[in-house]
């Protein structure tokens, strides 16, 4: 490169007047080693004036290179037409593009053909010699001389695709306010020998770029999952809710169904539904006094209820499951609420794994998060549960939803909630919600006038709305792709 810039600034200093693409061909260089010497003349500061110049021209392209040195289609397709003339399918086979250079010598009157030939469509010449345009203009435009070249033939040359525009950028150099022959490479590091000997004093030092952006630094990623799962987190807290321990992924049926008042017989507790564990297959250490009140409201009602009039079972309630819904530990959390005297209003929220045997599509997996909200307190209602959900959303930036009629066997009344997705182009159900039975509450231990609202939201489904993902594949799983982690931004400014 330094010998480069040596005979860039010879060259400046000889004419006064340089086009690096010119001096590149003259010297027989490739243009950007003469580029880079500029480039590195320039960070010197003042030693030349650099001017950048944009130009166009003709250049032929591999098809029109060979047209140039062996003949146009058409050329090759009259010259391959012997004086008796030639079947069509067989000169079809005989000469490269023929469909082309056929098509072509017909519009020039070169050829003609005889369709009522003995044995096929056949070929003749029209005329006895031909004028090959086409290969005299290429090889004047590879020799970039477009003397008698007609704006209308380059059109036509760039259509078949024989020619193509080629824009060039090179650069224009006049001598600068600190133009030398002699040039030395300014230091970019004061070193400690420098200082200790002095010599820094004597040396050029290169200036520091304080507009330069720096090498970016070797960082994780936050992927989108976790970025809105701590957008919800900071919502709950902002709303004062507490956040409850969800640590256990395993959970006894019954604190997954039997404490919310879900029948030992309904489908939900099928294996088609949940998963159930082998190693412990039971669990155990329940408490009692409530476990009776459970069984009592199932089998023959209590409390007001009418219950579900069947023969409850012990071996039911004491199988394991991997949780199918965060609510088993609203349950536990109610309990030991209703354990505590007074009974003071609470808000909690969680964020965390379930698991369910669903059939894998583009909205369900398996495995996936839930977000729940409790609020215990005297006197709510259905309004205060849609007025909370409404304002949770808005926080988030997901303005457009819709609640419709449910039923769960843990809340009534029960709403489903819905949120349009701009990427599947419909509305997608995105939580369930209600008003927690007196059923569940009242074998607790609760005072009979406290009411509990409480809502399920799914993480991956606000997330693909937010983010654009059709396919909640795409989020989460063996089929995530990084580059999208990697992508999106660290955080979005909605508000």
């Amino acid at each position: 490169m330094a010998d480069y810039s040596e005979v860039v600034l010879r060259e400046v200093d000889r004419t006064g007047d340089v086009d690096t693409l010119s001096l590149a061909k003259q010297l027989g260089v490739d243009h950007q080693k003469l580029v880079g010497a500029v480039k590195s003349l320039q960070s010197l500061g003042g030693i030349l004036q650099v001017e950048q110049v944009q130009s166009k021209h003709l250049q032929l392209t591999d098809e029109g290179s060979e047209v140039a040195e062996k003949g146009s289609h058409e050329a090759l397709v009259f010259h391959a037409v012997p004086a008796d003339g030639i079947l069509q399918a067989e000169l079809m086979k005989t000469v490269p593009n023929a469909k082309v250079g056929f098509s072509k010598a017909m519009s020039a009157g070169w050829i003609r053909i005889d369709k009522a030939a003995e044995g096929g469509p056949r070929v003749f010449r029209k005329v006895d010699s031909i004028d090959d345009q086409v290969q005299e203009c290429l090889k004047k435009i590879h020799s970039l001389s477009l003397d008698g070249i007609t704006d209308s033939q380059k059109a036509e040359y760039k259509k078949r695709k024989l020619i193509a525009e080629v824009k060039e950028t090179s650069y224009r150099l006049r001598k600068g306010e600190n133009f030398t022959l002699s040039i030395s490479k300014p230091e970019v590091d004061l070193t400690p020998e420098m200082i200790s000997s002095g010599s820094w004093k004597t040396k050029q030092f290169k200036p520091y770029n304080f507009d330069a952006l720096g090498v970016p630094p070797e960082c994780g990623h936050l992927h989108p999952l976790l970025k809105v799962r701590t957008q919800y987190r900071q919502i709950f807290l902002e709303m004062g809710f507490t956040e409850m321990p969800t640590n256990n992924f395993v959970e006894s049926s019954f604190w997954n169904f039997d404490t919310l008042f879900v029948p030992q017989k309904h489908p939900a507790r099928d294996t088609q539904d949940t998963f159930f564990i082998s190693d412990p297959q039971n669990a155990s250490a329940f408490p009692m006094e409530y476990l009776e009140k459970v069984s009592k409201v199932h089998g023959d009602g209590d409390f007001g209820s009418r219950g579900y009039r069947y023969e409850w079972r012990m071996e039911e309630t004491e199988k394991n499951v991997l949780r199918t819904h965060t609510t088993a530990v609203s349950a536990r959390m109610l309990y030991k609420l209703a354990q505590q005297k007074p009974f003071k209003p609470v808000k909690y929220f969680s964020i965390d794994r379930v698991f369910r045997n669903e059939n894998l599509d583009a909205t369900h997996l398996a495995e996936f998060h839930q977000i729940e909200g409790v609020v215990a307190d005297y006197g709510l209602t259905l309004g205060d549960l849609m007025g909370v959900i409404n304002e949770f959303f808005q926080k988030l930036g997901i303005k457009r939803l819709r609640f419709k009629p449910a039923y769960n066997p843990y809340t009534e009344p029960s709403m489903e909630i819905f949120s349009y997705h701009e990427g599947l182009h419909k509305w997608v159900e995105v939580g369930n919600s209600g008003v927690f039975r007196p059923e569940m509450l009242l074998p607790m231990g609760l005072p009979e006038d406290v009411a509990v609202i409480a809502w399920g939201l799914s993480l991956e489904r606000p997330t693909m709305i937010k983010y654009g993902i059709n396919n909640i594949r795409d989020l989460i799983g063996p089929k995530v792709n990084l580059q999208m982690v990697y992508d999106n931004p660290i955080c979005r400014l909605d508000k």
